[in-house]
């Protein structure tokens, strides 16, 4: 398991918490405490402040994405475990530029699986699929969704293959 992932994962448990006790607990706390109990040794426990700091402090936002994008689940109504992997899913899409989108989503479809339903993982595809398309409509990409400049004819193959290309699908 990636040390993104664990971060990510103890943001979802941490979110999970909040959101029970309707926002009323301290998410920093939370997340520190789970920090230190469960991956006391992680790499990545910025990556996981910012993710969780970020949520709340887009929210309203984020919230609305999830409505505008599910209007025939309310947001109160789609369970908690499910609500909180869409919003570390929408606040990696929508706020976060160093994650390409195509990880973004298969991370958030993974911690669905994990900690959803039977059907969370195709639910959270789905409405994190409709973002992003929603997004590259609007030519809202991040500079890791865009493919790289073209090399020169001589070393095309050589360069291509050394650099990669993102390549995401929408359907």
């Amino acid at each position: 398991m990636s040390n993104r992932h664990l971060a990510r994962e103890l943001v979802i448990r941490s979110l999970y918490e909040w959101d029970f006790h309707q926002g009323s607990r301290d998410l920093s706390g939370i997340l520190e405490r789970n920090l230190e109990e469960f991956a006391p040794s992680l790499d990545e426990k910025d990556f996981a402040r910012t993710i969780a700091l970020g949520i709340v402090e887009q929210q309203s936002i984020i919230d609305q994405t999830i409505r505008s994008f599910a209007p025939a689940w309310p947001l109160e109504k789609i369970t908690t475990s499910d609500r909180n992997v869409l919003r570390v899913g929408v606040f990696e899409l929508m706020y976060n530029p160093e994650i390409p989108s195509k990880v973004a989503i298969n991370e958030a479809i993974e911690l669905a699986k994990a900690y959803g339903g039977e059907s969370s993982g195709k639910f959270v595809n789905g409405v994190l699929g409709a973002i992003f398309r929603d997004r590259l409509a609007q030519g809202v990409t991040k500079p890791v969704d865009q493919p790289k400049a073209m090399p020169d004819a001589g070393d095309a193959s050589e360069q291509t293959a050394a650099h990669g290309t993102v390549t995401i699908e929408t359907e």
